[in-house]
């Protein structure tokens, strides 16, 4: 019943900027927790950062302060602003949305997300 798309990705260099947006269909997209997560090549899906249906951030230790996650309910889009990009945030990127009437949750744990996105590739040079 949600649909989420993700766009943006691309190709940067090392110390670039990047910004990907996820588009949802869900008319109750004010009510959604967000999360960002990503996946590189070998390895296991890992949380990126989130926001939640009030607004409140959160951010993995490894891009916070680089990262900013916002949402604009009323284009229903959440965005991830990437600064100082190293090539070790190359992976492909995924939103995730949780509706806030489905109980408590882990905001770091995929599992707890129950839409998704197809991904975009995102791909850092050195």
């Amino acid at each position: 019943q949600v649909q989420l798309v993700e766009s943006g990705g691309g190709l940067v260099q090392a110390g670039g900027s990047l910004s990907v947006s996820c588009a949802a269909s869900g008319r109750t997209f004010s009510n959604y927790n967000l999360g960002w997560f990503r996946q590189a090549p070998g390895k296991e899906r890992e949380f990126v950062a989130s926001i939640s249906w009030s607004g409140f951030t959160r951010y993995a230790d490894s891009v916070r302060g680089r990262f900013t996650v916002n949402r604009d309910n009323a284009k229903r889009t959440v965005y991830l602003q990437m600064n100082s990009l190293k090539p070790e945030d190359t992976a492909v990127y995924y939103c995730a949305a949780r509706t806030s009437d489905s109980g408590s949750y882990d905001y770091f744990r995929a599992g707890d997300y129950q839409y998704w996105g197809q991904g975009t590739q995102v791909t850092v040079s050195s």
